[in-house]
């Protein structure tokens, strides 16, 4: 039987570090979903700044490209919002444009 205090935790900085590596695979997947969102705006003729993806949907994304789990998606998404490269209002979420580089 295998039990926690077989395992051991990895140092914060290494947590950090992981989530962060995370950012430009992310924010590129962010950005190929508002990809397809913009132009479904341009169609209709409405303002493709109104672009947004739900916070549910961005999970998935990453879940399914990139194979992690829900948790660590989570994870990576709030760590976008405390760096603010990612705006969220409400469920929804935009790339922030103030943030550059992407």
């Amino acid at each position: 039987m295998t039990t926690n205090q077989h395992f051991q935790k990895a140092p914060v900085h290494k947590q950090v570090q992981w989530t962060q590596s995370w950012y430009d695979p992310a924010l590129k997947s962010l950005n190929g979903i508002l990809d397809v969102r913009r132009a479904n705006l341009r169609k209709i003729k409405r303002d493709e700044s109104n672009a947004a993806v739900t916070r549910d949907e961005f999970i998935e994304i990453l879940t399914n490209d990139h194979r992690i789990t829900v948790y660590q998606a989570s994870e990576i998404i709030s760590s976008l919002l405390r760096a603010e490269r990612i705006i969220s209002f409400g469920r929804f979420i935009q790339i922030n444009q103030k943030a550059g580089d992407v």
